[in-house]
């Protein structure tokens, strides 16, 4: 595991996918650890370069110096995206499972220009977990926060005594949802792991005072919440609060799953996140060529689903727009196009990244590069000027999905409303980037400012 240092406090987390990809941030859920993401993470790495937490006091990172918090985590969650974007002009993907669904949650509303989109598995928004939760395990987790109490319940599941499958099993997987060995094994290794105790207690209690009811409305990124229709830890009253409070959250119910849906239902769970992120879907083999071409219009349909340019179209539309763009790959570093050429063309990042650089007085400067999803040379294009600045690929290539303007005029001219959608969707684009270009910069200005006099 890679090791982050925030503020003088360390995070374990795990790495997946392309080192210039678009960022993910996988937060777990109570007495758990990076582990809650082991079936997410082969589909999401192959686009985003994805970042899973150890939160502190969980997993292999060491606790904090202060009793957690909900808040606090967030705080530190954020922090830690502010170091890692650099010079991306891109909020990240935020998921969250259970408690960490609450604190993703949290993190969108404080700082919701660094959270690009929200994918939340069984989220504790208003931390009032199960009655069985309560009656049955309140009374361990709280023995707990003692040493001796602790140990000795440590050594007891050890022995013929232990409870623990009792108190896990029904609580947190459906009656006929099948989990693996193995699975199991780690996942009650977590949640008994020596040591954590304290921390266990006092992440009980931080979920009751980290109540998100009536707030849930002013969460602004898009958001996908996946709930197993037999969870025993997050009841399914807190969906009733997302159903009231956010309609602009995508909510899906997954049967024959509990607690742990990326588990129990690990087919239907990536299928969900991989229609709300564009990611390709595991598509049968074709044999006849023209099927081979329908499921590969397919695939970049489903990827426009979440880039910049196809957001809020319907399915119909993405196909169209997929047939209508063609794909190029480029070497690392290979120039796409030069500044002053014609603006004829747009590109939009399938795979790898897209550097920006300006040529002036013999110096080359990177001003910004573009990774999955992201559009670039859309200005030139709509303005019917020369470009502004070269475009290269960046040090692991690129793969671009080109629409020229002669295609994008035919189909605003066939399809008015497809066309005023695609251009809304550039302008927002836009406008995120101004957003969070100015909102880093404020946040420069801040840190360089003199402390006031005492």
């Amino acid at each position: 595991m890679a090791t982050y240092t925030i503020n003088g406090q360390v995070l374990y987390v795990q790495e997946a996918g392309p080192a210039n990809g678009p960022i993910a941030i996988l937060i777990h859920g109570w007495s758990s650890s990076s582990f809650t993401w082991a079936p997410i993470l082969p589909i999401l790495s192959k686009r985003y370069r994805c970042i899973a937490i150890d939160l502190p006091g969980f997993g292999q990172s060491p606790a904090l110096a202060a009793k957690p918090t909900i808040a606090g985590y967030a705080e530190l969650i954020a922090q830690m995206i502010m170091k890692m974007t650099g010079d991306q002009d891109r909020a990240v993907l935020v998921m969250g499972h259970s408690m960490g669904g609450q604190i993703a949650a949290t993190l969108a509303l404080r700082y919701p220009v660094l959270v690009d989109k929200l994918v939340l598995l069984n989220p504790a928004l208003s931390g009032r977990l199960s009655t069985r939760v309560n009656l049955l395990m309140k009374p361990h987790v709280m023995a707990e926060r003692f040493r001796a109490l602790e140990w000795l319940l440590y050594q007891a599941a050890k022995t013929p005594l232990d409870y623990t499958d009792f108190l896990l099993k029904p609580s947190n997987f459906a009656e006929r949802a099948h989990i693996s060995e193995q699975a199991y094994a780690k996942i009650r290794e977590d949640a008994r792991r020596r040591g954590q105790g304290q921390v266990r207690a006092a992440c009980f209690v931080a979920m009751q005072q980290g109540d998100l009811r009536g707030q849930l409305g002013r969460i602004e990124p898009p958001t996908l919440v996946l709930w197993g229709a037999e969870d025993n830890i997050v009841p399914l009253r807190d969906a009733g609060a997302v159903a009231e409070e956010w309609p602009r959250a995508d909510l899906r119910l997954i049967p024959n799953a509990g607690h742990w849906p990326q588990f129990e239902q690990t087919g239907a769970t990536i299928k969900h996140i991989s229609h709300f992120l564009g990611l390709p879907l595991m598509l049968g083999s074709a044999d006849a060529e023209g099927d081979q071409d329908l499921a590969h219009l397919r695939e970049i349909a489903e990827f426009l689903n979440n880039s910049e340019i196809g957001e809020h179209l319907s399915e119909a539309q993405r196909l169209r727009l997929a047939a209508l763009v063609h794909s190029h790959g480029y070497a690392p570093g290979e120039k796409v196009v030069s500044m002053n050429s014609n603006g004829d063309e747009m590109y939009i990042v399938k795979a790898g990244t897209l550097e920006v650089w300006l040529d002036t007085a013999g110096r080359s400067t990177r001003l910004a590069f573009m990774n999955a999803g992201q559009v670039a040379g859309e200005l030139a294009l709509l303005e019917g000027v020369t470009r502004s600045a070269d475009l290269r690929a960046g040090e692991h290539g690129a793969q671009l999905l080109v629409l020229t303007k002669a295609a994008l005029d035919t189909l605003a001219e066939d399809d008015p409303a497809m066309g005023m959608r695609m251009m809304q969707n550039l302008a927002i684009s836009l406008g995120k980037r101004l957003r969070f270009q100015n909102w880093r910069a404020a946040r420069a200005e801040e840190e360089l400012a003199p402390a006031p006099a005492r």
